[in-house]
């Protein structure tokens, strides 16, 4: 790698690393986990705002502005934003279910029992090893794009990095770094958008793009889509889930999923808004599109620079999340593992993480199949919240679920197969059929049940 982008790499991820172990004196394993009623509505806000804005951003959102255009790049902000608002809406009853509780599966067990449980943890580490495999894949493709150096440097250095802390420090580490990488996300966000706004030459003439003009329909199509897709996955992350128990108390936590939620809007529309403007100036978008390197590419060479660091922080705030939500997912399942344990499950997580990522490999297949899958599961598992779902309910609607995702292709296609190979999106593109498919079939099921019966009885002990 380049001297000077290696020395900003580098310089990024040791301040992160000073960071996160300042805070590694966690009192005991619950506090390393959950860091229990510690944190203002603040920082909860730049907490959810940090973790959730990955690299993704720098791809996903510019490529939707480029090519579907406003009302989808609008969707895609409100699917971003909206897991944080129904955390701050639904995470006070479930903190009062269970007040010493650290995360949703728990939560599914005392409802629906262990069966359910399980389910709702595979769904959870399926999606998380998908969101980890994709930052960490993204940060190798960016180096390479901004620095022309092997992004398996980048990888294994933030990899290590958030390893370090996160393992000494647990969500305390994440919750400290989150609070720098947020500001550091919103100056570098501003800068590179003033650079290309204001700096980047004028094209020649004749060389003119135009925004894209979907039909209404289409556009829409595609911003439900992503509303479905995006909100009933992140609802499966763990790393959300740990910041409803942080949370000092139930303001707190409404304070900082407003805050997060308004914050991610005004992030994803920006960049959505960079590819409009890629599209609008006729610049060449690449194979696979990437709008707004494209833009980086036409503004001043000096911009690479704080791009790249950009990048970086993206991958870092939204990794040593991850990592500390699959780290905690395992002490809660396993029930055995303690703060040592947990340490070297922080580390031996990576090591298949980073393999894959070095790959360099799409996982944008895997990853729409993970949201599927969590689409199929997110109304049964909420309906634990009203006393009137039973276990039997949610199983058939997760059931239910599974049987919807496929219909529509199914009905389309005139076979089982075919239905099956749209549910897997064969080209890597989000459809709307499966997801509404998925949302409606176990909503209708767990509604019908639930009228049907009375209150409904739990598995187990669980508070309540």
């Amino acid at each position: 790698m380049p001297i000077i982008p290696l020395a900003a790499v580098s310089t990024a991820l040791i301040v992160f690393v000073l960071l996160g172990l300042r805070a590694r004196h966690s009192r005991n394993l619950d506090d390393y986990l959950t860091a229990r009623r510690s944190q203002t509505g603040t920082t909860l806000g730049l907490s959810f705002l940090a973790s959730g804005m990955g690299a993704w951003i720098l791809f996903a959102p510019p490529e939707i502005g480029a090519f579907v255009g406003p009302v989808a790049v609008a969707g895609y902000a409100i699917g971003s934003a909206l897991p944080f608002i129904i955390l701050g809406l639904i995470g006070p009853a479930i903190r009062r279910r269970l007040p010493s509780g650290r995360s949703l599966t728990e939560f599914s067990a005392g409802r629906f029992g262990n069966g359910f449980r399980a389910w709702v943890a595979i769904l959870s580490v399926l999606y998380m090893l998908c969101f980890l495999a994709a930052e960490l894949t993204a940060v190798g493709a960016i180096t390479a794009l901004l620095s022309n150096a092997d992004g398996r440097y980048a990888i294994t250095a933030v990899a290590v990095a958030t390893v370090i802390y996160t393992a000494a420090g647990g969500l305390r580490a994440s919750l400290v770094t989150d609070r720098w990488q947020a500001g550091l996300l919103a100056a570098l966000i501003v800068i590179v958008a003033a650079a290309v706004l204001g700096l980047a030459p004028e094209r020649p003439a004749g060389t003119g793009g135009s925004l894209p003009t979907p039909a209404l329909g289409d556009a829409l199509g595609v911003a439900l889509t992503l509303i479905m897709a995006v909100t009933a996955a992140n609802l499966f992350h763990q790393g959300y889930w740990q910041r409803v128990w942080a949370a000092r108390d139930d303001h707190a936590l409404r304070r900082g999923a407003v805050i997060g939620g308004l914050a991610t809007i005004v992030v994803v529309a920006m960049l959505g808004a960079a590819g409009l403007l890629a599209a609008s100036r006729g610049l060449p978008l690449g194979t696979p599109p990437i709008p707004l390197f494209a833009l980086i590419t036409d503004a001043p060479a000096w911009l690479t620079l704080p791009a790249l660091v950009l990048g970086i922080t993206l991958v870092a705030s939204s990794v040593d999340t991850l990592q500390n939500a699959l780290v905690s997912l395992g002490v809660t399942e396993t029930g055995w593992l303690q703060r040592r344990g947990a340490r070297w499950l922080s580390a031996l997580l990576m090591i298949p993480v980073v393999l894959i990522a070095w790959q360099q490999i799409s996982v944008l297949r895997l990853f729409l199949i993970a949201d599927l899958l969590c689409a199929t599961a997110v109304i049964p598992l909420l309906s634990g919240l009203s006393d009137r779902v039973s276990p039997r309910a949610a199983v058939l609607g997760a059931g239910a679920g599974l049987v919807g995702a496929v219909l529509p292709g199914a009905l389309a296609t005139g076979s089982l197969m075919g239905g099956l190979q749209v549910a897997s999106f064969p080209d890597s593109i989000p459809t709307l059929g499966p997801f509404l498919g998925a949302l409606s079939a176990s909503g209708l099921v767990v509604a019908a049940l639930a009228l049907r019966g009375g209150r409904a009885n739990r598995p187990d002990s669980a508070p309540g």
